[in-house]
């Protein structure tokens, strides 16, 4: 150990050393007692700090440090016992001083951490809601300017003003230096330049529909942003050096009225759109913002709206107009068709008297020479003449009845009639060519079928006079059988067709009437056409008959004037057929008015007639010319 130097050797006071410590501890408690008066200002200004109580701890804390510097000034050299008791009372007391702060930290630097963690959270919530009243900002912004350009596209329906108004305030309101669009050409090939902002469209100025661009804006629903350099994007010319603008570009659906199918809507290919192109101003950093790209959307959704209601009124308009045109036509022709109606009323009115007259005298005076004494050559004559004046007579009737009847001054005369007097004239009528042709005719009425009924007597006798003498014409052999009933009213539904409703009433009946004949028929395909004007079905294949085709047609227009139904079965050719129709009638309830007797005519008396019902009793038939004249005017 005597050559150990572990101890260092005791070093005398430099005088310099001191002096730095001396004044380094006047510093050091100067800055101690300074810091404590700036917490107390910040105490007394601050009303919010929770924490007052150990800001005062912390100040004792720095005060007992800067009084321990202090009194260290006198350690320095020789000093009392006092200076040494007050050093150690000084320490003891920033000793114990410093670890209550230090512990007191412990505990409230969580807090402290606490309040900096709430803190930032409101700070970002801040921020977030800033941002979100931004955007809701935006919203009412975009639509505020939909609504305006909404009712600036609406407020007219003209195509090229509805365009014009779309760019001119989508400029305004985006602030764009131009904005164009390309429509479809007539051949659906190419797109061409159609409006412009601000510049003058250029002749000829086309791109084709087939460049990738044109294909990336029609396959998608959004505004898109395409490059400056592309065909879409020259819609200005370039002038300068200038900073390329951000160019954005959407579609517009174009509605194609001739696309429109029935019971369906209207299918839209890629041919059916027209791009809308907007440019930013050059030499400016600016780019599109998302809720510009939004609004650019909607306002192309609505010009899409737009122009379907302006081309559908476009289409409505030539609709009208050629509508307003074929009227003008229609009531032309109409006029011209009164016209015509007219003069045939006319034209058939002079018939009526002009040619009737003489008609009648030849059938008069044909009757009376049938009378006299003649040679067989001269009866067969005069026989001829009388069957084509006949003939004669009944074409003139069927084409006055029918021309009435189409032109609806034809009206039914409603009285009340003897209805089994009808039918038996009717026999009266037949009976002479069907004993001349040796057929036989039966006649069967209904037991409850009634003596009296309201209706028009004429043409119900017209009707089953035209279908009997029809039977009679075609059957050369056999017999003919006519049936008359009344249809039940659980019946009236077999009778049902699209055009006849019949309905039972306490007022009227249903008059059945059913005549068939054992002639040549009718071939199937010939029976529906057999009420047909003018139309001369073949009955049989045999081509013998004559005859104008008018007098079924009649009797179906007869019997629909009178609120009923005819129709024609026939099993086919060689086996006769059936005409049956039910008409309204109404009810007759005084008949002791018609229980008088019905003249018969006298006929040749070859030919079987059987009379099935009641049958009135005819006195003495009248001789004369009178008799035969009525006789022959009667015409089948």
């Amino acid at each position: 150990m005597d050559g150990c130097d572990c101890i260092e050797p005791l070093w005398p006071t430099d005088e310099l050393l001191i002096k730095y410590q001396y004044i380094s501890d006047f510093f050091i408690a100067l800055a101690y007692f300074s810091i404590p008066l700036e917490l107390i200002y910040f105490v007394k200004k601050s009303s919010f700090f929770p924490y007052r109580w150990v800001l005062i701890q912390f100040g004792a804390f720095i005060v007992l440090c800067g009084a321990t510097h202090l009194i260290n000034l006198w350690t320095f050299t020789t000093h009392t016992k006092t200076v040494a008791m007050v050093m150690t009372i000084a320490k003891v007391s920033t000793a114990v001083v410093s670890c209550a702060t230090a512990l007191m930290l412990v505990h409230i630097i969580p807090d402290l951490l606490s309040v900096k963690t709430r803190e930032l959270f409101l700070k970002n919530k801040a921020e977030e809601l800033d941002r979100e009243m931004g955007l809701i900002r935006t919203q009412e912004e975009t639509g505020r300017h939909v609504r305006m350009l909404t009712h600036e596209i609406r407020s007219t329906l003209d195509r090229h003003t509805i365009l014009k108004t779309t760019l001119v305030e989508l400029g305004r309101t985006l602030g764009l230096e131009e904005c164009a669009l390309w429509m479809p050409s007539r051949s659906g090939s190419s797109l061409q330049l159609s409006h412009t902002l601000r510049h003058q469209i250029t002749v000829g100025s086309t791109v084709s529909i087939n460049l990738p661009v044109v294909n990336q804006v029609f396959s998608s629903n959004r505004a898109i942003i395409i490059p400056h350099t592309s065909p879409l994007a020259r819609i200005r010319p370039l002038a300068g050096r200038y900073v390329p603008p951000e160019v954005a570009a959407v579609r517009v659906p174009l509605l194609h009225l001739s696309n429109f199918q029935i019971n369906d809507w209207p299918e839209l290919s890629a041919k059916s759109y027209a791009i809308m192109v907007l440019m930013l101003p050059s030499d400016s950093a600016r780019k599109w913002h998302v809720h510009e790209l939004e609004l650019v959307e909607v306002v192309a959704d609505q010009v899409a709206v737009a122009l379907s209601h302006a081309a559908i009124l476009e289409e409505s308009m030539r609709a009208r107009d050629l509508l307003m045109e074929q009227n003008v036509a229609l009531d032309l022709a109409r006029r011209d068709a009164e016209m015509a109606i007219r003069a045939r009323n006319d034209f058939l009115a002079v018939m009526n008297h002009e040619m009737r007259t003489p008609m009648n005298a030849i059938i008069a005076l044909s009757s009376l020479l049938l009378e006299t004494e003649l040679t067989p050559e001269q009866r067969l004559m005069v026989e001829t003449v009388l069957k084509s004046s006949n003939l004669l007579a009944t074409l003139i009737n069927d084409v006055l009845d029918l021309s009435k009847l189409e032109d609806g001054s034809l009206e039914l005369e409603i009285k009340a009639f003897n209805l089994h007097a009808v039918f038996k004239e009717v026999m009266s009528f037949i009976k002479p060519i069907a004993a001349i042709k040796r057929l036989s005719v039966s006649v069967m009425l209904a037991p409850d079928l009634p003596l009296c009924a309201i209706g028009d007597e004429k043409r119900l006798m017209q009707t089953i006079l035209n279908i009997s003498g029809n039977a009679v014409k075609f059957t050369k052999e056999g017999h003919i059988t006519l049936v008359a009933s009344v249809v039940k009213a659980d019946s009236l539904r077999e009778f049902r067709s699209p055009d006849f409703h019949p309905a039972a009433s306490d007022d009227n009946f249903y008059l059945k009437v059913q005549i068939k004949d054992t002639g040549c028929g009718i071939s199937p395909q010939d029976l529906p056409h057999v009420f047909t004007k003018f139309a001369q079905p073949q009955p049989g294949g045999n081509r013998g008959y004559s005859g104008s085709g008018l007098g079924l047609a009649i009797c179906k227009r007869f019997v629909t004037l009178m609120g009923g139904h005819i129709w024609l079965d026939s099993e086919g050719t060689g086996r006769g057929c059936t005409v049956t129709f039910v008409i309204q009638l109404g009810i007759c309830d005084n008949t002791n008015a018609y229980q008088q007797k019905l003249i018969p005519l006298v006929w040749p008396s070859s030919g079987d007639v059987d009379f099935v019902g009641p049958m009135p009793h005819a006195p003495s038939e009248e001789k004369g010319p009178a008799s035969l004249k009525s006789r022959y005017q009667r015409s089948i």
